[in-house]
């Protein structure tokens, strides 16, 4: 049976928004001032998500990790320096595009698009260091109760709002066997008149493909399935 990996599905999640990001960037009409101030602020939004994320790992995963693979938590704490400087490049670029006059437009979007994929370059690196340093460093020294706990305690702390906006981010970007497992014990975990609602919540986010398949893998009656 497979271990808990407390990183997987949120890292998959934040690896399709970041390259797909980075690819409307790329492509971006500049002339269009609604465009640049949507995609200005979606940039900004990445990097405040992203600090939060790692202000919940240091809080409900690091500790741990600290006290049981010390030389794997240095490695963390080293990455996050480099993390730090791309993500505060990026806030610069993505604060002053908007500003910019109509002609230096082209240039600053180019300017933009480099400092995101600058931290993308960063993050993929330190997504790495977490998945292939620090869990198995977890693996070989934690039980699967502890790793359980990590989770309990991080699920606790979220609103309902915040875990249903956490799961929309990240069940696009799953296979379908994970997502619809992911979606199974989230809608157990409610009354029963609730789980046609929390569903068709958690499903927003997904294609139509994906969703048919979700509700097909769940075996849901029909009348949840609002297939939009």
């Amino acid at each position: 049976m497979p271990r808990i990996d407390v990183y997987r599905n949120v890292h998959m999640g934040q690896r399709a928004r970041l390259f797909a990001l980075a690819v409307e960037l790329g492509a971006a009409d500049d002339a269009d001032p609604a465009a640049v101030e949507r995609l200005a602020g979606e940039c900004l939004a990445m990097t405040q998500e992203l600090r939060e994320h790692a202000g919940h790992e240091d809080t409900y995963i690091h500790p741990l990790l600290r006290d049981r693979a010390p030389a794997a938590a240095d490695a963390l704490d080293a990455e996050h320096l480099r993390l730090d400087t791309a993500l505060a490049a990026l806030d610069e670029r993505a604060r002053s595009f908007p500003k910019a006059v109509s002609g230096a437009r082209p240039e600053d979007r180019h300017a933009l698009y480099l400092a995101l994929n600058e931290l993308i370059s960063a993050y993929l690196a330190h997504l790495h260091a977490e998945e292939t340093v620090a869990m198995p460093a977890l693996w070989d020294r934690c039980g699967d109760d502890e790793l359980a706990a990590v989770f309990g305690a991080f699920r606790a702390s979220r609103t309902p709002e915040e875990s249903l906006g956490d799961l929309r981010r990240m069940l696009p970007a799953l296979p379908p066997a994970d997502r619809a497992a992911v979606a199974r014990a989230t809608v157990e975990a409610v009354p029963a008149g609730e789980a046609g609602r929390v569903l068709d919540a958690l499903a927003t986010t997904l294609t139509p493909a994906q969703r048919a398949r979700l509700y097909a893998d769940l075996g849901a009656p029909e009348a949840w399935a609002a297939l939009r």
